[in-house]
């Protein structure tokens, strides 16, 4: 979970606290919330955050994405836009619960994903993959495109794919 902030995260805007942000956010789910009582380790909370212009306000809206600390799967997504007027309060204006989602920007819109699995899939391994793009009209995120990509199962028994020359080693 630990990875260096890119130099854009934090250069222009004031960095927000999520953890805290979403604690006090009565529509985050209890089950969500759960996920944020403790740190998974030092300091490092599950959650990840960036910091886009989706809904046209004069600061940057901000996206958390919150994962489970044993395997980082994604339980929770969500976008915060500052309050009209106010310096340090937000209202969420996007979100999912939905095990297994993840928040994004793409070309200037709220990109959500979700890993699909079948029967006998592995936690690693889904079999597939469904995008929804959000466009922010009327005061709301409203559906823009989606697509789903079915992922190669060549290694669905274990093995490694070959390096196409045909040796095994």
């Amino acid at each position: 979970m630990s990875s260096a902030p890119s130099p854009a995260s934090t250069a222009g805007r004031k960095k927000v606290d999520a953890v805290q942000l979403m604690k006090d956010d009565p529509k985050v789910s209890a089950d969500v919330k759960k996920s944020l009582y403790k740190p998974c380790a030092a300091d490092e909370y599950p959650v990840e955050v960036t910091y886009a212009s989706l809904t046209g306000s004069k600061s940057p809206d901000v996206i958390v994405n919150v994962m489970t600390c044993a395997d980082s799967v994604g339980i929770g997504s969500y976008v915060y836009r500052r309050h009209a007027g106010a310096k340090d309060g937000y209202d969420n204006v996007y979100a999912n619960e939905q095990p297994l989602v993840y928040a994004g920007v793409n070309k200037g819109e709220l990109e959500i994903s979700k890993q699909t699995y079948a029967a006998g899939d592995k936690v690693c391994c889904p079999s597939g993959e469904d995008v929804m793009t959000y466009r922010w009209s009327g005061g709301r995120f409203t559906p823009h495109h989606r697509y789903h990509t079915d992922y190669s199962k060549t290694t669905v028994d274990g093995g490694t794919p070959g390096d196409g020359t045909g040796s095994e080693g």
